[in-house]
């Protein structure tokens, strides 16, 4: 069928009846192309919070974590609410007859194959998170678990249960809800790819006006602070790493030190920015199959010269208790243990917000990527596929560092508990091959880092662009920097417990964000479901699939009759 007569059939039918077009209010200057309220007025706090942090760096700290402590105390059951009803809304919209809706239209072909694709899905999900927490977490729980006694066979079966908990399925859900909103506003109904789109069934034409703008810098505080969080997670690791393998290879030992942190930030960034430079299809693409091969390689370095029949065992045997106890976690508030503090703030309520945060990023990029897909491939692809291999990927290396702790004299939970982020490298110390896997690991989370934001500069220039696709390069490398200062001020401000902060105070006033985009998307796949149903659109497509035989009469310019 001719891509014009697809446009047409979809314009008609589908799209949204406004005359609004993308950019539609931008101010072109300078190589910019930016709406003016989004863009200045998030841009303009987040500069004021990086003065603010850098000028008063001890007040700051101690303002970060009195925040965090209460946003768990007093809205940590809201956030355990808020993940579970978001995982029931996406089952529904993928098992369900809305699974067979295209994203894109009916005709609508997948732009990236399934293998490009799927990499550029879960490089931008959680690549840095898994290097940084897959041995630091299951060692932190054995040593430390939510309940039952510590350092037991019990506490690390449970400390892998709650690993799972964390990095399976609630995180997912998260990103498909808004990733599945965002590209079906955007390609079946015509709106710009920017998070007002996703209130038109409520707002109508007032998207275009401060409502939407509201929307919209929300979602860009969400994205900026998400994404600050990883890439200092992401430097605080590599310094350690660098550290390590200094001590032992190098004449000079760099220390793990802030300063370092904000020299790496600065370096890396300077990466990023070409690489935000090349675009989509040469820097992200490349960049995310990059990270699944050497996702691979050190993966299965891990399983053969580590204890593999105790990973395989450790696999299967915490997928069974996972899915067994899952429901009791899922809603799990520590209410007779006192309330959402201690434990579960440190740990679930700060994955919670951080998902949450991370979700206008991640969801956004995979709704760039998604056109062609059918609601249900995505949800069971975005749901299951990541969830599975960070299950094989947790397993590994957290299970790994519980064989030396359960059945060897080495341990790392000192280490661990020290610093989470020396946790990989002290588990490489007990390791063969210590130096290449450790030089592997670094080189992983650089390229990690450069993707996230990569893939994070190309969403805020498409949100502050006023949902144009494509943003220009000026404002995209702009927000690379941005993202850089952040992440550097958030470290010198309060160290992690600044970042960890940063999530789950950005990720609360999103959640109520996410749950009216569950209402209004499922308005939308209703009304496009009502639409594939009727006779007329039917006999449309029957007509530009006749169409597109060759030989045919319909091919040869004859018109088709009503019985077609």
């Amino acid at each position: 069928m001719a891509d014009s007569d697809s446009d047409s059939l979809q314009q008609d039918v589908f799209y949204a009846d406004t005359d609004h077009e993308p950019g539609d209010d931008n101010v072109q200057k300078w190589g910019f192309d930016v709406h003016p309220v989004v863009f200045g007025v998030s841009t303009g706090l987040i500069l004021l919070f990086v003065v603010l942090t850098l000028l008063f760096q001890e007040q700051a700290a101690s303002v970060f974590t009195q925040t965090q402590a209460s946003i768990a105390e007093y809205m940590g059951w809201f956030y355990i609410l808020c993940a579970n009803v978001f995982i029931a809304v996406v089952l529904y919209f993928g098992l369900g007859k809305y699974g067979s809706i295209r994203i894109g239209g009916p005709t609508q072909e997948p732009e990236f194959s399934d293998f490009s694709w799927l990499s550029m899905l879960f490089s931008a999900g959680m690549g840095i998170g898994l290097m940084f927490w897959s041995v630091g977490e299951p060692v932190f729980h054995y040593s430390a678990p939510p309940f039952g006694e510590a350092e037991t066979a019990a506490a690390a079966e449970t400390s892998m249960v709650a690993t799972y908990y964390h990095w399976g399925i609630h995180p997912w859900a998260i990103y498909g809800l808004v990733a599945l909103g965002l590209a079906f506003y955007a390609y079946n109904r015509g709106l710009p790819l920017t998070f007002r789109s996703l209130f038109w069934p409520l707002l109508g034409e007032r998207i275009y006006d401060w409502p939407g703008h509201l929307v919209d810098t929300l979602a860009v505080f969400a994205t900026v602070f998400g994404l600050a969080t990883s890439l200092g997670l992401g430097a605080q690791q590599i310094n350690a790493g660098l550290n390590i393998i200094s001590e032992g290879f190098l004449p000079m030992t760099i220390p793990v030190e802030t300063s370092v942190q904000v020299v790496l930030i600065a370096a890396i960034t300077a990466c990023a920015v070409v690489s935000v430079w090349a675009g989509l299809d040469k820097g992200v693409r490349r960049l995310s199959q990059l990270n699944v091969y050497l996702m691979f390689t050190l993966l299965g370095a891990i399983v053969i010269i580590g204890p593999t029949l105790f990973v395989f065992d450790t696999f299967v045997q915490t997928l069974g208790s996972y899915l067994s106890r899952l429901p009791e976690l899922a809603f799990w508030t520590a209410s007779y243990e006192g309330g959402s503090d201690g434990w579960q703030a440190a740990w679930t309520i700060f994955y919670w917000g951080w998902w949450i945060a991370w979700s206008p990023f991640v969801g956004m990029f995979i709704a760039r990527i998604s056109k062609g897909r059918t609601v249900r491939e995505f949800v069971l692809a975005v749901l299951i596929l990541p969830a599975l291999f960070s299950f094989i990927w947790m397993s590994a290396f957290g299970g790994t560092a519980l064989h030396f702790e359960l059945f060897t004299e080495s341990s790392i939970i000192a280490a661990v508990q020290e610093s989470e982020a020396v946790a990989m490298f002290e588990l490489f110390a007990l390791l063969p091959l210590t130096l290449v896997l450790s030089v592997v690991a670094i080189v992983l989370v650089v390229s990690f880092f450069v993707t996230s934001s990569d893939s994070g500069s190309l969403v805020l220039g498409s949100i502050t662009a006023g949902g144009q696709d494509d943003a220009t390069r000026n404002l995209r490398v702009s927000w690379a920097v941005f993202e850089g200062i952040l992440a550097a001020v958030l470290l010198i401000g309060g160290g992690l417990s600044a970042l960890q902060t940063a999530s789950i105070a950005t990720g609360l006033p999103f959640a109520i964000v996410l749950l009216f985009i569950c209402y209004t998307l499922w308005i939308g796949l209703k009304s496009e479901h009502r639409l594939l149903q009727s006779r007329e659109v039917e006999r449309r497509i029957r007509s530009m699939d006749d169409d597109a035989l060759p030989g045919s009469e319909s091919n040869s310019g004859a018109a088709p009759t009503d019985d077609d």
